[in-house]
C-alpha cells in the first residue's frame, strides 16, 4: 500500500474500545470465547499458546502477538501442551468488560497472560476495518518495542480513568493500528481483504464521495461517473471489491452515519437526522433505520440516554 494511502486511511479511521481485561491461561486448561457482537482483540503479554478459530486454524501466540479475532466468531486460547478443560467466558458479557483478571480456574501459574478487549475501528465512522476478515489474523509485533508500551499504557489508563480517558485510550488505540497496518501492508501491498480496494483510484474516490456526502442522491449511474467507468464495470468493479453493491454501500454508510448522529447525545430532532443521511421522510428513514439496527431511530436514541 502506497504511504500516502496508508496515511489517508488512517485519518480516517474511528476507534471505540470497550475496557481489557487480563486472561490467564494455564496449564491443560482452553479458555473457549464464543463470539463477539464486535470485533477483539488479544494481545499477549506473558508467556506463550495458541489460539484456535472455529474453522479449525491454530495459530501460535508468543509475547507481543496480536490476535485480531472478526466479530462472531468463536475461538479459544490455549496452553502450548494440549488442554484437557475448558472455561467459556462470553465476551459481550459485563464478566469480561469489568473483571481486571479472568483466570480458568486453575491455581498453577498462567502459562499465558492476555490482554483482550473488544473494539469498533471503522473508516469513515462507517465501514469496518476488519469487515470481510473470516478468520482469525495474527501478527507478531515483537520487533515492535512501542506496541508492548501503548497496550500497557491502555491497560494503565482504563485502571486510573480520568477526564478524557477515552479520548486518551482512543488514541493509543489508534498508535496499535498503526502498528498493526504498517506489518500487514509491508513490501506494498496489504493482506487486508478490502483495503487492496483503495488501491485502485478509481474505487478510493467513489467511496470517499459516499463518506463525504452521504445524503446526496447518488445513484449507480453518478458514481460511476465519479469512476469513470461504465455503469456495469463499475457495479462488478466495486461489489467485488468492497463485498457490496454500490448502493447497498451507499444505504449502509447512511445507516451508521444516523446512528453516530443518534448517538451524539445532542437531541437533533429525528427529521434533521433524516435530511443529513439523504432521507427527506421521517417514516422512510425510521423504517430502514429499523430494517438495519432493529430498532426505531426513537427506541435508539432511548437506549442511549
Amino acid at each position: 500500500m502506497r504511504p500516502v494511502l496508508l496515511d489517508k486511511l488512517l485519518s480516517n479511521l474511528d476507534i471505540q474500545v470497550e475496557p481489557f481485561s487480563l486472561c490467564e491461561v494455564s496449564p491443560g486448561r482452553r479458555l473457549l470465547l464464543p463470539g463477539a457482537a464486535r470485533v477483539m482483540l488479544h494481545f499477549v503479554l506473558v508467556g506463550s499458546g495458541f489460539v484456535r478459530s472455529a474453522t479449525g486454524t491454530v495459530q501460535p501466540l508468543s509475547p507481543c502477538s496480536l490476535a485480531v479475532v472478526p466479530r462472531r466468531a468463536q475461538h479459544s486460547l490455549e496452553p502450548k501442551d494440549e488442554a484437557v478443560e475448558e472455561c467459556s467466558i462470553d465476551p459481550d458479557s459485563e464478566s469480561l468488560r469489568n473483571a481486571p483478571v479472568i483466570s480458568n480456574g486453575s491455581m498453577e501459574p498462567p502459562e499465558m497472560i492476555v490482554a483482550c478487549g473488544l473494539v469498533k475501528i471503522r473508516y469513515g465512522a462507517a465501514l469496518g476495518l476488519f469487515d470481510k476478515l473470516d478468520d482469525v489474523l495474527v501478527e507478531d509485533l515483537s520487533d515492535i518495542p512501542q506496541a508492548r508500551t501503548t497496550f500497557e499504557a491502555i491497560l494503565a489508563e482504563q485502571s486510573d480513568a480520568g477526564p478524557g480517558s477515552e479520548a486518551m485510550k482512543a488514541a493509543l488505540m489508534s498508535q496499535c493500528v498503526v502498528y498493526l497496518l504498517r506489518h500487514l501492508c509491508e513490501g506494498g501491498t496489504c493482506s487486508l481483504p478490502w483495503l487492496a480496494a483503495l488501491e485502485d483510484e478509481r474505487m478510493a474516490r467513489v467511496l470517499d464521495r459516499i463518506l463525504q456526502s452521504p445524503a446526496d442522491s447518488h445513484t449507480v449511474e453518478s458514481l460511476a461517473d465519479t469512476a469513470s467507468m461504465s455503469r456495469s464495470a463499475f457495479a462488478q468493479t466495486f461489489a467485488q471489491a468492497f463485498g457490496l453493491p454500490p448502493m447497498s454501500m451507499v444505504r449502509r454508510i447512511r445507516m451508521e452515519r444516523a446512528l453516530g448522529l443518534l448517538e451524539r447525545g445532542d437531541d437533533l430532532p429525528i427529521e434533521a437526522v433524516a435530511r443529513r443521511v439523504g432521507f427527506s421522510s421521517r417514516s422512510h428513514f425510521s423504517r430502514a433505520f429499523k430494517k438495519q439496527f432493529g430498532v426505531s431511530p426513537v427506541a435508539r436514541r432511548a437506549i442511549q440516554n
